[in-house]
């Protein structure tokens, strides 16, 4: 995508799309179509995890009903080194940005009715006068939670919202393109299987430009911002921004978030193991260098 906030043009936001988040946007190198043999589609009813909750917007007021897990159903599956949490069969995280389908106000559900008269204002002003209705839908494909985010981070932007709250959307993102690539390759995710290629490796670029994002928010947050911060204590925050480092080569942030974090009593036993791999990790490189 061009943006991070690219196809916002649809529902009426299309000067949203080229505004810079924290730094300059990245140019994406061009893929060749190859047709790629990918599993066949299967079939999920995400009906049986969802239902609808009420809610009130607290930006036009008006009553309205979203999609909400049912967390009885939900059936772990581990989680990344990044902490990016995994389920079986479905994937809660498309479904985090409450939306109202009446003046476009969105954010996900810890920051939802955390909102200012004069943010609201700003809502009002920047989102609802040009905002176009998405359809309604009881359940949602990658594509379609993704274009919610976006609105959501678009709606942080425009309300002023804090580094820490527009990192957090897309360190979320940039996950949620990491489970669609995984429910491709699974065969859970239809799509056009001649563009299989360019469509792994577009989302493989968008996930990258988001957490290049999200360190640089969250980065920022901490210099500002007191902890807990989106529900994440100190430790959590700098282990995360330690690993998707590493995941980005940014191996200078990288060692400086290793040097804050092994010198902490009481870290988690996995965690520190993780870290002492990835410090393992970085002293290879350096022998390679030399």
């Amino acid at each position: 995508m061009s943006s991070i906030l690219s196809g916002l043009k649809d529902l009426g936001l299309g000067n949203l799309e080229k505004k810079s988040l924290f730094g300059e946007e990245e140019k994406q190198a061009e893929v060749k179509n190859e047709p790629v043999q990918q599993p066949e589609k299967k079939q999920i009813d995400e009906h049986e995890y969802v239902f609808a909750k009420s809610h009130t917007c607290p930006v036009c007021f008006k009553d309205f009903k979203a999609p909400a897990i049912r967390q009885s159903k939900l059936r772990p599956a581990g989680m990344d080194k990044d902490l990016r949490p995994k389920f079986k069969n479905f994937d809660p995280m498309k479904y985090d940005v409450i939306l109202c389908p009446y003046c476009g106000y969105a954010a996900l559900g810890r920051f939802f009715h955390n909102i200012t008269p004069p943010q609201a204002k700003l809502v009002r002003e920047g989102i609802s006068r040009n905002f176009k209705p998405l359809p309604e839908r009881e359940v949602f494909n990658y594509d379609e939670a993704f274009v919610r985010y976006q609105l959501a981070l678009g709606n942080a932007m425009v309300k002023r919202g804090k580094n820490s709250e527009k990192a957090y959307l897309c360190l979320k993102m940039a996950w949620m393109l990491r489970s669609k690539k995984e429910a491709i390759e699974a065969g859970m995710e239809e799509i056009d299987r001649k563009d299989y290629l360019q469509i792994m490796e577009e989302l493989e670029q968008d996930e990258t430009e988001l957490l290049s994002n999200a360190i640089d928010g969250f980065m920022t947050a901490r210099q500002s911002e007191s902890f807990p911060m989106c529900g994440m204590d100190e430790v959590t925050l700098d282990y995360i921004i330690c690993m998707n480092a590493m995941k980005l080569k940014n191996y200078d942030l990288t060692n400086q978030m290793l040097n804050v974090l092994l010198v902490r009593s009481g870290l988690n036993p996995h965690l520190k193991d993780n870290l002492i791999e990835v410090k393992e990790e970085l002293r290879n490189l350096k022998k390679e260098d030399a």
